[in-house]
């Protein structure tokens, strides 16, 4: 699976972004797609997950600021952030978890820096 992400910029406190996640493949094959962050110095984190049945998990840290939604036509993963923290601030990451031969799989999308000016 190959992943393409975009929307990644720098915005304002209180701002917004949209980021994108176009995969290679039917989404609905895809057992779960998320999206994580990493900022300097920290390890990477789930920030939300959207699985094949429409099931989501968010982070504590953005729960009621961010969703995560899909369009299946376009085979696209989205997550719209409102009211961005500069704690919000770190490269962004899709992540497409699909189910190999013989073990579930990670694949990752290139980051997507994402920075909230105070």
């Amino acid at each position: 699976v190959q992943l393409q992400a975009s929307g990644g910029g720098l915005v304002q406190t209180g701002g917004s972004l949209r980021l994108s996640c176009a995969a290679s493949r039917n989404i609905l094959s895809i057992r779960a797609m998320g999206w994580y962050r990493q900022a300097p110095g920290k390890p990477r984190e789930l920030v939300a997950r959207l699985t094949s049945t429409g099931s989501t998990n968010y982070a504590d840290s953005v729960k009621g600021r961010f969703t995560i939604s899909r369009d299946n036509a376009k085979n696209t993963v989205y997550l719209q952030m409102n009211s961005l923290k500069p704690d919000d601030t770190a490269v962004y990451y899709c992540n497409a978890l699909v189910l190999g031969l013989t073990n579930w799989e990670d694949y990752w999308g290139q980051g997507t820096q994402v920075t909230v000016s105070s």
